[in-house]
């Protein structure tokens, strides 16, 4: 994508052009997960700053929720700080504007619960984050039988609706998940929440082509990837491989007594991006074997 690229609008195609680049190179893309606010909004930014020149392609940008029922301890956490700190809708919002104001190519899709979302506005919500240049959404707890509360206006503004699929989604309900689906396929390949199990790699590369019978979207594959080996053993076979609750671990470590950044709390959390971007660029060469 040119750097002269306007950061403010909405590009949908930032998406389709970091798979088209990978495919290119013939790797799968390092999609990373970090809490909007963690643990206070500017070393969040700052993170947000480093990820991409650490080798994250896509970035997730948690938003920070009481109640979210699909992470694990570390991603609760995560939000609970964020929130103490003062996270908001808007907030995280602003957050990737201020991004966009130095990165106008790589991809921010906004992950989370619907609740914060209605609570906003729908319609006020998206038009903020078409504004700010976020790419996507992932909002776990929206069914597709529930595709007009959010995903279809979501569409219709150009923003990218990335659905689920989980071992448990069968050949019945895969059309469904996929119908509405743009960007990209996000594969769950562990029963249960965030950051608790280490995927059966064989098992994952069997749905992955299981995914791929119903649908031409790249397919990533995220849940229990923790080390720069899982990356790469992910990404022999899938599109993408999404690492979040290991990069909230690096960045808890990396914190003072009382909870507080510290000055090696970025290169934290962009150290191990690194490790990761590496697993996943290895894996491009048995990809072309």
């Amino acid at each position: 994508m040119p750097a002269t690229a306007n950061p403010a609008r909405p590009m949908p195609s930032r998406i389709d052009a970091t798979f088209a680049r990978a495919r290119a190179e013939n790797r799968a893309v390092l999609v990373t997960y970090v809490m909007a606010g963690d643990p206070d909004p500017e070393t969040s930014l700052g993170i947000l700053n480093a990820l991409p020149g650490a080798g994250a392609d896509i970035l997730e940008f948690g938003l920070p929720f009481t109640d979210p029922m699909a992470d694990g301890p570390a991603i609760q956490a995560a939000g609970l700080r964020a929130l103490k700190a003062g996270q908001t809708v808007a907030g995280t919002l602003d957050l990737v504007r201020r991004f966009r104001a130095g990165n106008a190519a790589t991809p921010i899709v906004l992950m989370g619960y619907y609740n914060p979302i209605h609570t906003y506005g729908v319609d006020r919500f998206l038009e903020d984050a078409v504004a700010a240049g976020v790419d996507g959404l992932i909002v776990v707890d929206l069914p597709p039988e529930e595709d007009a509360e959010l995903c279809l206006p979501a569409l219709g503004k150009g923003l990218a609706f990335i659905r689920l699929a989980t071992p448990t989604t069968d050949a019945r309900r895969l059309p469904a998940v996929l119908a509405n689906t743009a960007g990209f396929v996000y594969y769950v390949s562990i029963t249960g929440i965030t950051g608790t199990a280490t995927p059966d790699f064989g098992k994952v590369s069997e749905a992955v082509a299981r995914i791929r019978q119903h649908t031409d979207l790249p397919v990533v594959v995220g849940f229990g990837v923790k080390t720069g080996a899982h990356a790469a053993a992910i990404a022999k076979g899938a599109d993408g491989v999404v690492v979040g609750s290991a990069l909230v671990d690096a960045l808890v470590r990396s914190l003072d007594a009382e909870g507080r950044s510290q000055a090696g709390t970025v290169p934290a959390v962009a150290g191990l991006v690194r490790e990761l971007a590496e697993g996943v660029r290895a894996a491009a060469v048995e990809r072309a074997a």
